[in-house]
Formats: structure tokens, sequence, C-alpha cells
């Protein structure tokens, strides 16, 4: 299996809408609490470590631009 990065959120606008309104009212430690405790839970649904991997790299290489 290999990182699916092609769009393949069902109704896009919503889930953003709502991952903004997650951290609405949260200060900024929470906030980032928040964002770690769901990258652990979707790492787990997604269990397969090279997947992970892939997406680590091209996460960073992306900010590292």
């Amino acid at each position: 299996m290999s990182l699916n990065s092609n769009p393949n959120i069902n109704r896009p606008d919503d889930f953003y809408q709502e991952l903004i309104d997650t951290h609405r009212d949260l200060s900024e430690d929470q906030s980032l609490a928040v964002n770690a405790k769901l990258i652990l839970l979707l790492a787990n649904h997604i269990g397969d470590t090279d997947v992970l991997s892939e997406a680590m790299m091209i996460a960073k290489e992306e900010v590292s631009k």
C-alpha cells in the first residue's frame, strides 16, 4: 500500500470547517495537543508504517521548502 495523496475527502469544505471548529476557543497549547492526538489516532487507524513514513517524509519536505 502506498500513500494516497490525491483528493479523497468527501465534502472537503465541511471537513475543513469541522477541523477549524475543533480548535475554536482552545489555547495554542491545547490546539497543539489536539493536533498531536488527532495525528496519533489517524496513524493508528492507518496502521501501515510504510504509509506513515511516506506521509511524514512528504509533510516534512513540504514545510522545508
